[in-house]
């Protein structure tokens, strides 16, 4: 998630890296220390500074570890990414928050998450907080690109990894999808009202919104746009 705003008026914080570790070509995970008492529901995000400039990075701790953690996609001319790549630990950070709105929210009603790339780092933290009455589509380009496959394999009730390229290097523990999240939305998942979380794309995300209208009405449908 990316915003030029100064952020609303909540907590800052200056913490260091504790950790930095790839989780596929172009995609890192950020280990923060924790400040104490800092509190946050999965499905959150902090804000990160530098400079006079902010980016706001989606957590993918559990709620109760001892740390903070983003899932971010490293991009070669941003601003913020490349800086947040090369940080070595024990380099200081100011944060911000946390904020949003973007978390479960426990139903009746069956739970579909639908994510593309790193707009899968809420349901990591919600699947870290214990949350395991989902569905998780996570539509990547390359086999390569499904990180944390064996969290949800481990605790999703179905974890469908969706892969639009070349997934002939697919380690992953669950059978791939070869196609989109939306082709496999539309063709394997039987019509009726869900609850359907959608992060990532905005391409996705209004592909999504009509196929939901299409096939699935009565359902309640909470989105987060990455990029």
């Amino acid at each position: 998630m990316n915003d030029d705003a100064p952020p609303p008026s909540a907590a800052s914080y200056r913490v260091a890296v504790r950790e930095r570790r790839w989780l596929a070509p172009g995609t890192f995970e950020l280990q923060l220390e924790r400040p104490p008492g800092f509190r946050f529901v999965a499905g959150q995000f902090l804000r990160v500074r530098h400079g006079k400039a902010w980016r706001n990075y989606t957590l993918v701790g559990g709620p109760g570890d001892d740390y903070l953690a983003h899932c971010i996609r490293h991009v070669d001319a941003g601003f913020l990414t490349p800086r947040l790549a090369a940080a070595e630990p024990g380099a200081q950070i100011e944060i911000d928050g946390p904020h949003g709105y973007f978390v479960y929210q426990s139903q009746e009603r069956p739970a579909i998450f639908v994510a593309t790339g790193t707009g899968v780092a809420p349901f990591v933290a919600m699947a870290r907080a214990g949350i395991r009455d989902f569905t998780l589509l996570h539509g990547v380009a390359t086999a390569a690109e499904l990180y944390y496959a064996e969290l949800f394999s481990a605790g999703a009730l179905r974890y469908v990894p969706c892969v639009s390229g070349d997934n002939s290097a697919s380690r992953s523990p669950a059978p791939v999808f070869a196609g989109r999240v939306t082709a496999y939305a539309r063709e394997r998942i039987a019509g009726g009202p869900y609850d359907f979380y959608l992060c990532g794309r905005g391409e996705m995300i209004r592909e999504m919104m009509a196929l939901i209208d299409e096939r699935f009405p009565d359902s309640r449908v909470y989105t987060e746009m990455f990029f």
